[in-house]
């Protein structure tokens, strides 16, 4: 169980969410959701497939459109914003995708500088050599900075892409699914590399997941979307001490003793 973290800033909220609706056609996937992520905090979105987690924070990031509601991210109205504004507040937020989304015909090097090169085009080779060092140090695969992801583990991909994330120094994380796929022993050890990198970079995380120790491990704070809707937060027990058949269904499924 992740211990109380004491560097919460509650005073400031990085995201701010009021009444967001979305659907496709008829089927209506989030039914007016309120949401706040508080700055250094890990806030863990638990939910079954298909209940709109991932759509989720692709409106968050600006990826999709909401149909209603307010999505506030560092002070900015997302649905507001012009494309170029909304550029730029994406170089603050880091996205994880599920399946770590690196380029096959790139080395590991390669993956890290692309970022820098497209939006840093000021940095030095020295300074970007630095920070590619500076992020394969914190997921622990420095070793691997020649590699072609078709050498590397699905554990080591993901970290990789984690990394690549990192490198932009977002104050917003994103992680999507992040242990899906993965065997337990892998799963530790990403829950335990987004719990060192929200300490060692003082990130503010939302984690889309299904898995219970995920969430357990690496959430300040945890609320589980039921038919389109937030309908419970808190600590790990909090959330699971209730009578909701719908809540102890998709704890008994995870088996965690």
């Amino acid at each position: 169980m992740k211990k109380t973290n004491p560097n919460i800033n509650k005073e400031n909220k990085v995201i701010s969410i009021r009444g967001l609706k979305k659907a496709f056609e008829d089927y209506k996937v989030l039914r007016g959701v309120d949401l706040d992520l508080y700055q250094g905090e890990n806030l863990v979105v638990l939910g079954r497939s298909g209940t709109g987690k991932s759509v989720l924070i692709k409106i968050i990031a600006g990826l999709l459109k909401l149909d209603k509601g307010h999505v506030n991210v560092l002070g900015q109205e997302v649905n507001k914003l012009k494309p170029k504004e909304l550029d730029e507040l994406r170089l603050k937020i880091g996205f994880s995708f599920q399946n770590s989304a690196l380029y096959d015909s790139m080395t590991v090097r390669e993956n890290l500088e692309f970022p820098l090169l497209r939006h840093s085009r000021d940095l030095s080779q020295q300074e970007i050599d630095n920070l590619i060092e500076t992020v394969l140090d914190a997921v622990g695969l420095a070793q691997t900075i020649n590699q072609m992801p078709s050498e590397l583990s699905g554990g080591q991909r993901k970290r990789i892409g984690i990394a690549r994330t990192l490198i932009l120094r977002p104050e917003i994380m994103l992680y999507d699914e992040p242990t899906a796929g993965l065997d337990p022993i892998t799963s530790i050890e990403i829950n335990n590399l987004i719990n060192e990198v929200q300490k060692r970079f003082n990130t503010s995380s939302i984690i889309i997941t299904h898995d219970l120790t995920c969430a357990r491990d690496t959430g300040d704070r945890i609320v589980m979307l039921l038919d389109g809707q937030f309908q419970r937060q808190g600590t790990f027990e909090e959330v699971f001490n209730t009578n909701d058949e719908r809540v102890k269904a998709f704890y008994d499924y995870n088996f965690i003793e």
